[in-house]
């Protein structure tokens, strides 16, 4: 038990470092070798694990999966009108898997944006063994946490084969990897937010999505056809940084920013000034008795 115990903390101590670093770490889930096994295991299975960036990149919109009912599906069948959140869990998954979908939903209840309206979420699982009444039973309990009716057409949990699997997860730059000792999966966690068209935005690392980078990262990836004009603006003040995954103030633009409203408001201070004026004048002059000749 010691040396399952000293495993796991090595393996949350390198997830802890993981996410100060990313993208090659970004947490990693294992629930720990067998007792009687070394923990000197562990970084080697890690090093198989992490996210590449990969921004820009096409999913593969062709690629065949079976939905949470067991149909057939493309892909590309929820893309096409609006940005999609991507995640890739697995449904048994004991731990990590968990809090990626808590804190995704968490995200997702605090947007002014739904779920099925402004955007798709769609959650694959990478173990092909996983049967969509697995898939199933994760929606039910994830819709029941997101509380809102347009959900059930938008979230979309789906299974599939391993080729179909290793098309999307290579796509995204996802790796992972199976531990026999375990019998868990190693995994980086994230959510990643794709173009109407399918190609790679944004990347949010962790367990912990602020809403306000990923309301943005929506918006950007929509091309702006979602959000308000007051969006628009925090973009130009907010800048998306790949390495960190989050979205950071540009201290230049702000200052641009400022001026321009400092500006405005002086001039419209003027503006107002000379009208006022000019309507004093024009009144004085007409209250003014007529000069004799």
């Amino acid at each position: 038990m010691k040396k399952w115990a000293a495993g796991l903390a090595f393996t949350m101590a390198l997830a802890s470092t993981a996410w100060a670093q990313p993208p090659r770490f970004t947490g990693a889930d294992v629930g720990g070798p067998p007792p009687g096994t070394s923990s000197e295991l562990v970084p080697d299975i890690l090093e198989k694990v992490g996210i590449d960036q990969k921004l820009n990149a096409q999913v593969p919109l062709d690629a065949v999966f079976r939905d949470e009912t067991g149909q057939q599906v493309r892909l590309g069948d929820y893309f096409g009108k609006r940005p999609v959140v991507l995640s890739l869990v697995y449904y048994e998954c004991p731990m990590l898997c968990t809090q990626v979908l808590n804190g995704a939903v968490a995200a997702f209840k605090v947007l002014n944006f739904s779920v099925g309206d402004e955007y798709e979420v769609v959650t694959l699982s990478f173990n092909p063994k996983e049967t969509p009444a697995m898939a199933s039973a994760k929606k039910q309990t994830y819709l029941a946490k997101y509380s809102r009716p347009a959900g059930a057409n938008g979230w979309h949990f789906l299974t599939g084969e391993q080729p179909a699997i290793d098309a999307l997860a290579g796509s995204v730059g996802f790796r992972y990897a199976f531990d026999k000792a375990s019998q868990q999966y190693v995994h980086a966690s994230a959510l990643m937010v794709l173009t109407p068209d399918g190609r790679v935005s944004k990347y949010f690392y962790g367990i912990d999505y602020p809403p306000k980078d990923l309301r943005l990262g929506l918006i950007e990836a929509s091309g702006g056809k979602i959000g308000t004009p007051v969006d628009q603006v925090l973009l130009y003040c907010f800048h998306y940084d790949p390495h960190s995954g989050k979205y950071s103030m540009v201290v230049m633009n702000v200052l641009r920013l400022a001026g321009l409203l400092t500006v405005a408001l002086i001039g419209g201070f003027i503006v107002t000034m000379w009208s006022v004026d000019r309507r004093k004048t024009k009144n004085a002059a007409a209250l003014a008795p007529p000069v004799s000749q």
